[in-house]
């Protein structure tokens, strides 16, 4: 199978995830701290991936400063774009209570919580296509970490929706597109970075890093914090070295 079209289907599987998130969100009535403890694991598996699969990763290939320069831009990015759509009403778009606000409250609002959505798994999914690049072997942890971060989010993201009044069909013809979307990105990133030199390759991967972590802070940390205060630290602890566990499996220790 040609890599590009593995990068694809790897993408695909991992936004997948959203879907299967929305669904439980969507039809299931998941108390708000069980959703908020998941999201906090997510989190912490993001926080690793970001860490141990990106971050030192690009590190590696092209130094200290192309990854430090992509990673803040990454973060600077995302942060003015998400900046923008917060004011069209997409701020609340991961929360699983009444946050979100309808289209009667806030006209619009529907299509930036959709371009939001997309704002939050580009950069994962042109990680897992440029993961390819390396060896010719997709990075199966930040496959399973974007996984695993994404079901939490379709899930209290659909709970929210439901709860602002929008439609099972805007609900679901958002997630499948944006598990399609996932897997375009995914491709397209193993495209366009084909032979790319390593500084810069570096760069995209701690751009793609940056604007992971500020996504994590501007929207699932906050959905974690306010319905899990107690055990959200352990639980996102136990996200962290599940993700870590994975990233050094069969590595073996230093002496």
């Amino acid at each position: 199978m040609p890599e590009w079209l593995q990068a694809g289907g790897w993408g695909l599987l991992a936004g997948s995830a959203l879907l299967i998130g929305a669904a439980v969100g969507w039809f299931a009535r998941v108390p708000q701290r069980l959703t908020a403890s998941v999201m906090a694991f997510g989190a912490g598996v993001l926080l690793s991936a970001v860490s141990y699969e990106l971050i030192e990763v690009a590190r590696d290939q092209g130094g200290l400063l192309p990854t430090a320069i992509g990673a803040a831009g990454g973060a600077g990015a995302y942060t003015l774009a998400n900046v923008a759509l917060a004011r069209r009403g997409a701020r609340h778009r991961k929360r699983s209570g009444d946050q979100q606000p309808s289209e009667g409250d806030k006209p619009g609002s529907g299509s930036a919580i959709a371009v939001g959505a997309l704002l939050d798994g580009i950069p994962e999914s042109v990680v897992i296509g440029a993961s390819l690049l390396s060896g010719g072997a997709v990075s199966l942890v930040t496959v399973v970490a974007v996984f695993l971060s994404n079901v939490p989010e379709g899930l209290s993201s659909a709970a929210g929706m439901r709860q602002a009044g929008r439609s099972r069909r805007y609900v679901f013809l958002l997630w499948t597109g944006i598990a399609l979307v996932s897997g375009v990105a995914a491709l397209v990133g193993n495209t366009l970075l084909g032979g790319a030199p390593p500084e810069v390759l570096a760069a995209i991967t701690a751009l793609a890093a940056g604007a992971i972590l500020a996504m994590i802070t501007d929207t699932m940390v906050p959905e974690a914090f306010e319905n899990a205060h107690l055990l959200v630290g352990l639980i996102t602890v136990a996200g962290f070295l599940t993700a870590f566990a994975l990233s050094h499996a069969g590595t073996p220790a230093q002496p």
